[in-house]
């Protein structure tokens, strides 16, 4: 498993694993513009010919907020959902960052249960926040 910032030679590979992996996923444009945009960090990881599992914040001043986080299904709960959240986390410290936010699925228990593991905590649900009209959970860590 190889560890690595995220390219542009990448954003198709990780429009389709977006696709694969939500029913709302960002679209190929909406990655490129937040690719582009200055304040995106991204991070991913490759095992033999493609990615594996990926994720992406924007950082503004000492807040940041990770928007991204997926693992293909076939890697599911075997820690490379972690190490992307890791790897995010520590850019975030090295930028300044104090506080880094994130919105979650209600039904994502997964998700949730990582997330807290790392230190969020539950904010506040911000509500019919998805498409399908889901409900979010706003989630914080502050960094030291």
């Amino acid at each position: 498993m190889n560890g690595r910032e995220w390219t542009t030679e990448d954003l198709a590979e990780i429009a389709k694993l977006e696709e694969d992996c939500f029913s709302d996923p960002w679209s190929s444009r909406m990655l490129a513009d937040s690719f582009l945009s200055g304040s995106f960090f991204g991070s991913l990881l490759e095992e033999g010919d493609g990615i594996t599992a990926y994720g992406g914040m924007h950082v503004v001043g000492e807040e940041a907020e990770i928007e991204l986080i997926a693992t293909a299904e076939m890697y599911r709960r075997c820690g490379r959902g972690g190490k992307i959240l890791d790897d995010l986390l520590e850019e975030a410290k090295r930028r300044g960052v104090k506080s880094v936010f994130l919105e979650v699925r209600v039904s994502n228990a997964a998700a949730q249960l990582l997330y807290l593991k790392k230190g969020f905590k539950g904010l506040y649900a911000r509500s019919r926040y998805y498409p399908d009209g889901e409900d979010a959970i706003v989630m914080k860590k502050e960094l030291s």
